[in-house]
């Protein structure tokens, strides 16, 4: 769920999400539709569906008990390298350093005093993370990232400013955060595949559409091809189905 959103509007669709299903074996018995439901509001609706599925693997493949080896970790749908380290810092208390956005603005500003790729950055907090203290370091560095060392920084409130390399050389030159490759905007939601994507999921969560009611919701109702080819995504990654009954109507699987 915090992959891309912000905790604060995580925290509410999170306990929602555990009252429902307190654990692996409970969601991975729960239909893809059910969990694409209580999801609703989060957007990455792709996410749902890959937790899910990662569910039943949990139970099939670890008896319903997630694993913390990270080759296992990245194995399950929708868990790459990033957090399958958050994984196994925040479950499991592995030495492993998270780098998100945050992080990655802390380290380039204070530590390098220079560019990093995520990469470069996970390497150098790797090394930084006092023995046994994964959880504290990474969440620090989340916090102070989020909170003080922000893109526009309040240097003073900073518990790092005499230390931070950026600060000492008098913050001359370009901002070594906002050099970083890896920090770029992201691509403009209006009028996009995903804007008409979460639309199209969204309408689907009140019930099935009709076939000529599909390209409505999604927002372009001029462009039938393109509502068709997001509604084919969504059937081929398992969110929906085609009703075998005429008039076909699309639904959540």
């Amino acid at each position: 769920m915090l992959q891309q959103t912000q905790a604060g509007r995580v925290i509410p669709y999170y306990e929602a999400f555990l009252s429902a299903f307190p654990d692996a074996t409970a969601c991975a018995r729960a239909g893809p539709a059910a969990v694409v439901r209580i999801w609703s509001g989060l957007g990455y609706n792709r996410r749902a569906l890959n937790l899910h599925r990662a569910a039943r693997i949990v139970v099939a493949e670890h008896g319903g008990v997630v694993p913390s080896d990270e080759a296992a970790l990245r194995s399950l749908p929708g868990i790459g390298p990033y957090t399958a380290r958050a994984v196994r810092s925040f479950a499991f208390g592995a030495d492993v350093a998270t780098v998100d956005t945050n992080a990655l603005r802390v380290l380039s500003r204070c530590v390098a005093g220079a560019p990093l790729t995520v990469s470069q950055a996970q390497h150098m907090a790797d090394h930084l993370i006092p023995a046994g203290r994964s959880w504290d370091f990474n969440q620090t560095v989340f916090d102070l990232g989020a909170t003080v060392c922000t893109p526009r920084p309040t240097c003073a409130e900073c518990p790092l400013s005499r230390l931070c390399r950026w600060r000492r050389v008098g913050m001359r030159g370009p901002d070594p955060w906002r050099a970083s490759p890896s920090a770029r905007a992201q691509s403009r939601f209006a009028g996009s595949d995903r804007q008409g994507r979460g639309r199209l999921v969204q309408a689907l969560r009140a019930g099935p559409l009709l076939e000529s009611e599909v390209a409505v919701a999604c927002g372009w109702p001029d462009d039938r091809e393109r509502a068709d080819r997001i509604a084919a995504e969504l059937v081929t990654e398992g969110f929906a189905r085609w009703s075998p009954r005429t008039p076909r109507r699309l639904q959540l699987r």
